[in-house]
């Protein structure tokens, strides 16, 4: 039925795209998860504004934000099937499909700061990885910051032992499953747009997300404590179907990848500002306390976390792990 369901959907996208082309108008919808005033929303208004400029009228795009086409688990096999054109799903979302490599941005602490960060999502291994989705029908256009995540829940977390026994929401990725274990925590996978009821009636007891993400969602509201772990990175991949993209006329997929090229340098700018705005918006709701851990708090959160690196070398490649801790000069302590 889902299959029959997908096709239909094939079917009528296709029609309606080809009568966009014969009117002289390529339509890209651009499908995501998170709310329009993210640092992830911005961008894609930002990306839609530049790109019906550049391309003068020739492309109009569609942002639906807030899961208002597809759910998490939804949205890759509508754009492989080509329901939409693009979208940009966090790092996570690969693991499932079968690229495995991206979970490396899943790993605890591998990137301590954006600059370690960009070394490898602008540099040479963000495209090595990017690459990987083409045999899927995907082509990777870019890397968007988010954030960096925390712990949210509601009890005080000042140690590794705080989280012991919490239900902890997650995203489907067996490197957050290990992580969430190596703390005591029971990870449970769950879409995006659930987590607010979830916490709300103690489905699950808390979280990890940039405060961007905690504070849109409202997620403040049902959380009573924030710990301002850092611990892991939540960042994007903008993918477009690569049956679409190559059929674009040329002209106009070099206008589109400059537009892509401006919107990312956006997005990567706001991200950290939007992060920072929000976390003060939370901390002044009085809703949540918002705890920043000591340094020999927060070392003790990364010796806690980092065994996970060893623990999935396997599952990720050991020889990517190694890369990027070159690249960003990583060391455990």
């Amino acid at each position: 039925m889902k299959l029959k369901i997908a096709a239909l959907i094939v079917g009528a996208t296709f029609g309606m795209t080809g009568m966009a082309h014969a009117a002289g108008e390529i339509v890209i919808k651009f499908s995501h998860v998170v709310a329009q005033d993210t640092p992830k929303g911005q961008a894609a208004e930002y990306f839609k504004k530049l790109a019906e400029e550049r391309t003068k009228g020739k492309v109009k795009v569609q942002v639906y934000p807030n899961s208002q086409l597809y759910k998490d688990k939804e949205e890759l096999e509508a754009l492989q099937l080509g329901a939409v054109q693009m979208l940009a799903p966090s790092l996570a979302k690969f693991g499932p499909l079968g690229a495995k490599e991206f979970e490396v941005f899943d790993l605890p602490y591998i990137f301590d700061n954006y600059e370690e960060l960009h070394k490898v999502t602008q540099g040479p291994i963000g495209q090595q990885l990017l690459a990987k989705l083409e045999p899927k029908g995907i082509k990777g256009l870019a890397f968007w910051d988010n954030g960096f995540k925390s712990f949210s829940a509601n009890k005080p977390i000042k140690t590794p032992a705080d989280l012991k026994g919490l239900k902890m929401r997650i995203q489907s990725s067996k490197v957050l499953e290990e992580q969430m274990r190596a703390l005591g925590a029971l990870p449970q996978v769950m879409a995006f747009s659930e987590v607010y009821q979830a916490l709300q009636t103690g489905v699950v007891d808390g979280t990890e997300n940039p405060p961007s993400n905690m504070y849109t969602q409202k997620m403040h509201e049902v959380q009573k404590n924030l710990t301002m772990t850092n611990h892991g990175y939540l960042g994007y991949a903008v993918i477009v179907n690569k049956k679409f993209w190559d059929g674009l006329p040329a002209d106009v997929r070099g206008q589109l990848e400059g537009a892509m090229k401006d919107a990312t340098i956006y997005a990567n700018k706001i991200a950290k500002q939007k992060n920072d705005e929000d976390l003060a918006d939370i901390a002044k709701s009085g809703k949540t306390q918002v705890y920043n851990p000591t340094p020999a708090e927060r070392a003790a959160f990364k010796k806690a976390l980092t065994p996970v690196h060893a623990k999935m070398a396997d599952r990720i490649g050991p020889n990517l792990i190694k890369a990027i801790y070159t690249q960003t000069g990583f060391t455990a302590n």
